[in-house]
């Protein structure tokens, strides 16, 4: 079954275009892509079983650690770099977006809100960093190394000069409300951003 966010980013890539898809892990969103709308491309990914996913799934992927740039490709490989829910585990993520549109035209990225209203009221009511369903982590043993609110990362584009081309928030079962489109900061559980340089 396809995961919400990949349905919503399906939309917003073109078909038969070039697509690099940052820590794709099993590799379904290329392989949904490459079936639906012809698109052809790379997956990276880190985890040695996701790697195996991806080649059992026919999807080209290579082995690579984002935090160590993208070097080995020139800038506009692609038309669309992707990177789903791995934005806030990366040790630089303004490095990584920087990447990602310099090899490419434009680039999607969804993350978790942290200004979302539970986290806020989690942490004022408990005095300890949240743990929920959405997000089970303990604070020391977490993947995620930069909390990040919608707000921080629109400051973040305005300061590089990347354009929004559209944005959606959306909850944790990818669905999107009035609420998260009036309060986006504090009632958007997931942030999906389409943007481009300039």
């Amino acid at each position: 079954m396809s995961r919400g966010d990949f349905e919503i980013i399906r939309d917003w890539v073109s078909p038969g275009s070039r697509v690099l898809d940052l820590a794709c892990g099993d590799g379904q969103l290329l392989h949904e892509l490459h079936k639906e709308k012809q698109v052809s491309g790379y997956g990276l990914e880190i985890n040695s079983q996701n790697i195996e996913a991806c080649i059992e799934k026919g999807v080209n992927v290579i082995e690579q650690n984002l935090d160590r740039g993208l070097g080995n490709f020139k800038r506009g490989s692609f038309d669309t770099v992707i990177m789903t829910q791995a934005l806030q585990v990366m040790h630089f993520p303004h490095l990584v977006l920087e990447e990602m549109l310099r090899v490419g035209r434009q680039c999607i990225v969804t993350f978790p809100n942290f200004g979302h209203w539970r986290c806020r009221l989690y942490l004022s009511a408990y005095g300890r960093m949240p743990v929920s369903k959405f997000m089970p982590y303990t604070w020391y043993d977490t993947p995620n190394i930069h909390f990040c609110t919608f707000r921080d990362f629109e400051s973040l584009c305005r300061e590089k000069n990347y354009r929004v081309l559209s944005r959606m928030v959306v909850d944790q079962s990818y669905k999107s409300g009035l609420a998260g489109r009036v309060w986006p900061n504090l009632m958007g559980e997931v942030a999906i951003y389409h943007l481009t340089a300039g």
